[in-house]
């Protein structure tokens, strides 16, 4: 990943910075790209919990920065509303290791709410210029 130019202010992010957002199924993923898209920013959502090969992350969107969601087994599987096991949701976050290891930022979930979640990142986001 390049340390590209993230953004001069809140209000004015790169354009030509690419986020990745990876975790498992209901971490909360497609809100925050949802929500940074809306502040300007472009994001990619990439389902490597549903690839076996580690580095899919980085061969489909090779991302300047990568976000990391995590959230339990308990509220991945009550915010989707999930009909899968615990065998499940641990061989995603097997999946998901390579991408978790190189992830710029880490976020759990599990007591933020989406607002909470979109402030640490775009925190972040202003941090890193």
């Amino acid at each position: 990943m390049n340390s590209a130019r993230l953004c001069t202010r809140m209000d004015e992010p790169d354009s030509e910075l690419l986020i990745g957002i990876v975790g498992p199924c209901g971490s909360g993923k497609s809100t925050l790209r949802a929500g940074l898209e809306q502040k300007g920013f472009r994001c990619r959502h990439i389902a490597q919990e549903h690839s076996y090969v580690p580095s899919m992350w980085q061969k489909t969107t090779n991302p300047d920065l990568l976000i990391f969601l995590d959230a339990s087994f308990e509220i991945c599987t009550r915010r989707r509303r999930l009909n899968w096991t615990k065998a499940d949701y641990d061989e995603q976050h097997c999946r998901l290791a390579h991408a978790r290891q190189n992830a710029n930022l880490i976020i759990e979930t599990d007591t933020l709410t989406a607002d909470e979640v979109l402030t640490s990142v775009l925190e972040f986001l202003q941090s890193q210029n």
